[in-house]
């Protein structure tokens, strides 16, 4: 008694004198009672902490048995070096055995014998299947299907819009700008694309995983043939471009070439602006894709708006002509016009087809055709062009955009130009088809010749200033001059 006395007395159930002492005595180190108390102390709850956290995870499993894994899950959320060498799969089995003089009871894990003999002369275990692969689709026209080998749209959505190639950031900018692209557009989008990558981290890297389209031989075949005779100048062969135009706009089954010939369409177009019969063949194909009922066209809009509002909008479209005057000039010019021309009538039809899945389609296109308006360093085949484009947008644009902005258009372009007699009767004329596009008729007794007559003062001082004196003089010498004015000012004053 008088021994144990002299142990200090410990709060754990850790003896300090059989457990610390021993384990130190083992080690060599000569430890205090005083620290040997401490650190049973210590040790004892850090020890519960541990079984505390394990029987967490051992709750969160639904799970009344606690197992070695919860044990290691404890310990990795502590920051503890995890333990090694046991299995939750097997059962441990403890023998117990005496040790020492005292009869000490000690328990141990039992190994287990292998017989080596027996282990070499078992059978080899069996071979694992082959790799097999199997083929599904990723995606149909654009659309994803519900199948396993696919990711779930929740999952979809929880990864960045950059990592995943969304085209939010294609569809934010201008769909026409990618034909028709300036400085300033091009280094905008440089710099939204920098400002994204200065937000990744620097281990992060964009992976965008290549998915190669594979052509039977009777498609390449048929791709190869038709291209070969939409581009051919020979003039024996102007029977199979027009077969080959006619399969096109008939023919099923022509999904898979549609992204080609677009592709194909697009290369002509930019290498190809000085020959007025490639483009006109370009863009009857384009017209001949869009007039194919069984072709889903749709994902390729944004492709084809650059071809069109280039042949529409461009500076030069055809052969250079040194004089300007000359009857030459004039065919060269009634050419490219009657590009413009087809050019214009493609991109109504597509902003009336496609206009409802495109909500945002019609706006930017005006907005791209009023920045051609206004640059009055254009030539007169781009202004037509522009004409052209507005004259389709309807009523509204043409009110706001073009009768908006024609007093200084017909200073700057007009007046102050040196275009020639012939390029300025085309532009007139073509204001004058804009204005009959929104005329307004009450009574066909009304359009005669001395029309003009019957407007008062105070409606040609509007016109005036309306759209300046020489075009509104020019209106007032029309036959249907009644019904422009009418149109001019709908909604505003009776006439």
């Amino acid at each position: 008694m008088e021994a144990n006395s002299n142990i200090p007395s410990s709060h754990t159930l850790w003896s300090p004198h059989d457990t610390v002492k021993d384990a130190a005595e083992s080690l060599g180190i000569a430890l205090p009672d005083e620290a040997a108390k401490n650190l049973a102390m210590d040790v004892e709850y850090r020890i519960h902490e541990i079984l505390e956290t394990a029987v967490k995870f051992m709750r969160h499993s639904k799970r009344r048995l606690l197992m070695t894994s919860d044990i290691n899950h404890a310990l990795e959320m502590l920051n503890i070096e995890p333990l090694y060498g046991y299995d939750n799969t097997q059962q441990l089995n403890f023998k117990e055995t005496l040790v020492g003089a005292g009869g000490q009871t000690l328990y141990y894990i039992d190994d287990k014998e292998m017989d080596l003999e027996k282990l070499i002369n078992q059978p080899l275990p069996t071979v694992p299947r082959q790799t097999t692969f199997t083929a599904h689709w990723l995606a149909v026209e654009g659309v994803q299907p519900m199948i396993p080998q696919n990711p779930l749209p929740s999952e979809i959505k929880s990864i960045p819009p950059f990592a995943r190639g969304a085209t939010s950031s294609t569809l934010g900018n201008d769909i026409t700008s990618s034909g028709l692209s300036s400085d300033v557009t091009m280094k905008d989008r440089d710099d939204q694309s920098r400002n994204k990558n200065t937000g990744l981290s620097q281990n992060a890297s964009e992976v965008k995983p290549l998915v190669k389209h594979v052509l039977s031989k009777e498609l390449k075949l048929y791709f190869d043939k038709v291209v070969e005779v939409l581009i051919t100048t020979d003039p024996e062969k102007e029977n199979l471009k027009y077969a080959a135009l006619t399969s096109l706009k008939n023919d099923p089954g022509l999904h898979q070439l549609v992204p080609y010939f677009i592709q194909f369409v697009a290369e002509q177009i930019t290498n190809q602006l000085r020959n007025i019969e490639i483009l006109t063949t370009m863009l009857e194909v384009i017209s001949a894709l869009a007039d194919n009922k069984t072709l889903f066209l749709d994902p390729y809009v944004h492709t084809l708006m650059p071809c069109i509002l280039t042949l529409l909008l461009a500076k030069r479209i055809g052969p250079a002509s040194k004089d300007n005057n000359s009857s030459e000039a004039e065919d060269s010019l009634k050419k490219q016009l009657a590009v413009r021309e087809f050019a214009a009538i493609l991109l109504d039809h597509i902003i009336k087809v496609y206009g409802s899945s495109y909500s945002t389609l019609k706006a930017r296109v005006t907005r791209t055709l009023l920045r051609a308006l206004l640059d009055y360093s254009k030539p007169v085949g781009t202004h037509y062009g522009t004409l052209l484009g507005l004259k389709n947008m309807g009523p509204e644009v043409i009110k706001l955009v073009v009768i908006g902005n024609l007093k200084i258009w017909y200073k700057q372009v007009i007046e102050d130009s040196n275009k020639t007699d012939y390029e300025i009767n085309i532009l007139l004329n073509t204001i004058l088809d804009i204005f009959r596009h929104i005329k307004v008729e009450v009574d066909n007794a009304e359009n005669t010749s001395d029309g003009a007559q019957s407007i008062s003062e105070d409606v040609k001082l509007k016109l005036e200033e309306r759209v300046g004196t020489k075009l509104a003089e020019l209106i007032l010498e029309q036959p249907d001059a009644i019904a422009i004015v009418r149109g001019i000012f709908f909604g505003e004053i009776n006439i």
